[in-house]
């Protein structure tokens, strides 16, 4: 009966009997042990790694546009503009009556403030793209990262009739103030509440009385709107602030401004 003859290795095991009366694997192995120590000690950690995550918005106003011609005058355009950005990943629009809101994402890692100032010089540097004449006004560039993402929205909704979105703005309001008390909050804001606003109801016959048109009213009004600090007054080992206001009563506030005009003179 012939013997087996020696069994032939492959490559790996010729490499691991080499090792193996090799006398400085052991060394090697201690090195090795040694590297990856000083690895996990270099190597920087951090319990929230701080990634750069760049968006922003562009908010240009349109006042009196619909939301048709605020896409194609406004949004469309400046949509292509931004696209030309380096580093922009999307380019997202949304067309609304008098406004136009866009927001660009950047790649994840491009730094933040490089990639702001790009925006701005695409923005303001490709100014020749607004219409000219129509009405649209000045871009506004808000930045915006991963912080500004909410992490908890409250929707606040009535089954009374008699209930409107001025009460609910009120509540949200005072969440508002309950909510900024929580620690670690970083930012609390309502969206959706009604602006308030001040109603004048004009008589076209005092208007033509007086010899006045409505863009005049319109512009005593906001001549009217004005609050400044006009300086101080020392009494009595104090200091009290003054400030200057025009202020309307239950009166119509329009007879609270003044005019003058060629036909009626000054009147108040």
């Amino acid at each position: 009966m012939s013997e087996a003859g020696p069994t032939r290795l492959g490559l790996p095991g010729r490499l691991a009997a080499a090792f193996q009366a090799n006398p400085l694997t052991p060394v090697l192995a201690i090195l090795g042990l040694l590297l990856g120590l000083v690895a996990v000690l270099v190597t920087p950690r951090e319990e929230e790694p701080q990634i750069d995550v760049t968006m922003a918005n562009v908010i240009v106003p349109f006042a009196g546009a619909s939301a048709r011609d605020v896409e194609q005058l406004v949004s469309t355009p400046l949509e292509q503009k931004l696209s030309e950005i380096e580093g922009v990943k999307h380019v997202y629009s949304i067309s609304r009556p008098g406004m136009a809101v866009l927001t660009v994402e950047y790649t994840v890692g491009i730094e933040r403030q490089p990639a702001i100032v790009r925006l701005y010089n695409q923005v303001y540097s490709n100014q020749d793209w607004l219409p000219p004449g129509v009405g649209v006004g000045q871009p506004l560039i808000k930045p915006r990262g991963i912080d500004d993402v909410p992490v908890m929205a409250v929707t606040l909704w009535t089954d009374d009739m008699q209930r409107g979105p001025t009460e609910l703005a009120e509540v949200a309001h005072t969440l508002e103030t309950e909510f900024k008390r929580v620690p670690g909050t970083r930012d609390v804001y309502t969206v959706g509440a009604p602006d308030r606003v001040v109603a004048v109801t004009l008589d076209p016959a005092r208007l033509a009385a007086y010899g006045l048109t409505v863009a005049d009213l319109a512009q005593a009004l906001q001549a009217a709107n004005v609050v400044r600090q006009v300086g101080e007054r020392v009494a009595g080992n104090a200091a009290v602030p003054v400030t200057a206001a025009v202020v309307c009563g239950t009166k119509p506030c329009a007879r609270s401004s003044t005019s003058i005009s060629p036909n009626a003179g000054c009147f108040s």
